[in-house]
């Protein structure tokens, strides 16, 4: 937590000297190259040249405007780019003791680290910046995306050390099964993607209330102007969004029957209707609704939006509102004791 806690504060300087020249910004993308016109094709026709007009490809998108990217947090200012590299250097290390916390964990117990809500919390975490890191590994513009995942991490494992620690202890018997490795360890992958989608989701709806606004011809707060104006485009964080919840809904849905199957192992039924097993159903729905409405001409942009932020909160209830607040047959003990309860189905 400490290594992440100065992430934190690396971020919060990349985005504070990002914020403090907007002028520069814009002079730097003045004099920045601009790539070459597309070539002109010629064709003769009885010996008259014929000049036929370029075709250029420009973002769009259904209810959008071609709108460019933004610089990045560091907002185009050296010294907020070096902070920023610090910041992600710092993220990289903390992704690493935090991992080698959660193998500790696992050599401490002979098992799969995520039995009960504190290694649940632990391990989410954790997989949540490691994806993040992937993505930036990939060369994907999602460093903007840092402050905001860090803050949300800090706060998990706060929760996590403060509320939900539990002291090492082995499973059940029921759980005893090579199906938590599968069933877990996915159930903890999909939530971390997303989470990452959510995230997206929410900075789209402001950045494209943004965008509407200068499109219409207000004029934002020096606030929006300095953070949202740095973001990427409405376009760019909505398509962002819907790819990573595209990507990940395949194997949202393998972790569901892969519970039904361990449940049928367990416990001579694949499925019952209990609290945890309902909600894993409902937010399978919720995201399927949304990845229907992405296809619908008519609900693309902020309502789908919406929908995706309604999709992330019944994953959200699904783990900390019925794990906490609903007992059922996923419930073997307390928040602290609880196995399979901590997991996506």
């Amino acid at each position: 937590m400490a290594v992440y806690t100065l992430a934190f504060l690396a971020y919060i300087a990349e985005w504070t000297f990002g914020s403090r020249s907007k002028v520069g910004r814009t002079a730097a993308a003045l004099t920045a190259q601009k790539p070459s016109a597309p070539a002109v094709t010629v064709n003769k026709a009885g010996g008259t040249a014929v000049l036929e007009r370029p075709k250029v490809t420009v973002r769009a998108a259904s209810g959008t405007r071609d709108v460019p990217d933004g610089p990045g947090a560091h907002g185009g200012d050296e010294q907020g780019d070096l902070y920023g590299r610090i910041a992600v250097s710092l993220t990289v290390l903390g992704f690493l003791l935090a991992f080698g916390g959660v193998l500790a964990r696992a050599l401490s117990v002979q098992r799969a680290p995520w039995g009960n809500m504190y290694e649940f919390n632990i391990t989410f975490s954790t997989v949540a910046v490691g994806v993040y890191l992937g993505l930036l590994a990939l060369k994907k513009n999602v460093r903007w995306i840092g402050l905001f995942l860090i803050t949300s991490v800090l706060l998990d494992l706060g929760i996590a050390v403060k509320v939900l620690y539990t002291a090492s202890d082995q499973l059940v018997p029921a759980l005893d099964s090579y199906w938590l490795y599968i069933h877990v360890s996915t159930a903890i992958f999909c939530g971390a993607v997303f989470y990452v989608g959510a995230v997206t989701t929410i900075l789209y709806l402001f950045k494209d209330a943004y965008e509407n606004k200068l499109a219409g011809g207000g004029r934002p707060g020096s606030f929006a102007n300095s953070v949202l104006d740095r973001l990427p485009s409405a376009a760019s964080l909505d398509k962002f969004s819907y790819r990573v919840n595209a990507a990940v809904f395949p194997l949202w849905t393998f972790t569901i029957i892969a519970g039904a199957i361990w449940a049928g192992d367990a416990w001579g039924r694949y499925w019952g209707w209990d609290p945890k097993e309902t909600w894993s159903f409902i937010t399978w729905v919720a995201y399927a609704g949304y990845l229907h409405a992405r296809a619908t001409a008519g609900w693309k942009g902020r309502k789908a939006a919406w929908l995706a932020l309604i999709a992330f909160g019944c994953w959200l209830f699904n783990y900390y509102g019925v794990n906490i607040f609903v007992s059922g047959k996923h419930s073997y003990a307390d928040v602290g004791l609880g196995a399979l309860h901590s997991v996506g189905f």
